[in-house]
């Protein structure tokens, strides 16, 4: 059985919404700028991640827009949050909660 791979359009769909998540937005930058080490600014971008994974299924449950072909590609969708929300934790940590 051959690999479902996304087709060109789809992954453009699952990048741009990583990049525009409410939900990594608010959680990685909130945590960001509550860290008092930068040890904790990858912890805030796994919450983030995670904040953003379980909107993703909550959309993709109910039916709400095009998130259940996203839903399919959870990995992929989970890591790429999680690379956006480090950089929205550590823009927060840099210019609120860093030294």
């Amino acid at each position: 059985m051959a690999p479902d791979i996304l087709s060109p359009d789809e992954l453009r769909s699952l990048l741009i919404f990583a990049a525009v998540n409410p939900a990594v937005f608010v959680v990685a930058l909130w945590a960001g700028a509550k860290a008092d080490q930068w040890q904790k600014v990858p912890v805030a971008a796994f919450a983030g991640a995670i904040a953003g994974a379980t909107l993703v299924w909550i959309a993709a449950r109910f039916g709400i827009g095009n998130f259940a072909r996203l839903g399919r590609a959870g990995a992929g969708l989970f890591v790429t949050q999680f690379f956006v929300g480090l950089c929205w934790a550590a823009l927060a940590f840099r210019f609120k909660g860093g030294r």
